[in-house]
């Protein structure tokens, strides 16, 4: 049974001007100067540790997070629905609301196809950007929703059959690609690849569960396993972390550091898939010859 993590079009247009609805653009600023209607704008990245070099790590201070989601407008009895352009972004609505939810807020909802969807039914619009009334949502965070570093070093010192990881990174990043400002190319060892962007239909809607079910399963997960999911900076991996929830699977977690700090960490391995790097780079130049 599909969890209800999406929220369509027109269950969305038919609740806009509700007193207890907060809908969250987690676009650039640039693209908030035209948004749905009442949608007060915010990125993951304000919700970054100002001290790491790796961008995906969430800000120690949990209060100062508290602050900042507060100013939104967010209460805890608010129903937070968050929306980006699924076609130009790297799942950032999945991570807003995989962080929301682990931050333990009980009523988050992504709006299934975006901006895209809603733009092409010529929804209703506006420019000025909202100024909410603060809220009074706090903090309680769901430890089992998140897994460090440490944690993930420990996990692959051994086997561990019972826990899958999962790279939602693509096939060339997975592989070995060389990313410029990265110390190291390559994949956290025992990690499986399932690239985040094989989930969306041509209107930028979510496949049918079913659908989004068997291409997990098809690469043998399984409802019993724990699945940890990372990808650069935790953002494409929050995105399979809800696809992975939406679905069925009850243990998932992110790694919101990703291979962006673990790649600095040179005490933590990683390998290549030098024959695959070679095959996905080879296509590529034969598709464009």
């Amino acid at each position: 049974m599909a969890e209800n993590f999406f929220i369509d079009t027109e269950s969305l247009a038919q609740n806009l001007g509700r007193e207890d609805l907060v809908i969250l653009d987690v676009r650039g600023r640039a693209a908030y100067s035209t948004h749905i209607p009442g949608a007060v704008h915010s990125t993951w990245h304000e919700y970054s540790d100002p001290s790491a070099v790796a961008k995906g790590v969430l800000d120690p201070d949990l209060g100062r997070i508290e602050q900042r989601l507060r100013a939104l407008g967010i209460n805890q009895s608010s129903d937070v629905v968050i929306y980006c352009n699924p076609f130009d972004n790297w799942g950032d609505e999945g991570r807003m609301f995989w962080m929301l939810t682990y931050l333990g807020h009980s009523s988050v909802r992504i709006l299934d196809g975006g901006w895209v969807k809603w733009t092409a039914e010529q929804r209703p619009f506006e420019h000025e950007a909202v100024q909410p009334k603060p809220g009074d949502f706090t903090v309680k965070v769901n430890p089992d929703l998140i897994v460090n570093k440490d944690g993930l070093k420990k996990l692959v010192k051994g086997p561990h059959p019972d826990t899958i990881i999962l790279d939602a990174r693509s096939v060339e990043e997975y592989a070995g690609k060389e990313i410029d400002g990265l110390p190291r190319a390559g994949h956290i060892p025992s990690a499986i690849n399932i690239p985040w962007n094989r989930f969306l239909q041509p209107d930028a809607t979510v496949k049918p569960p079913e659908q989004v079910k068997k291409i997990f399963e098809d690469h043998g997960l399984r409802n019993n396993q724990e699945i940890l999911t990372y990808c650069l900076g935790g953002v494409r991996a929050a995105w399979v972390f809800c696809l992975l929830r939406y679905v069925g699977f009850p243990r998932v977690k992110v790694y919101p550091g990703s291979w962006w700090e673990w790649s600095r960490d040179f005490a933590a391995p990683a390998e290549k898939d030098v024959k695959l790097l070679y095959r996905v780079t080879n296509q590529d130049q034969m598709r464009s010859s």
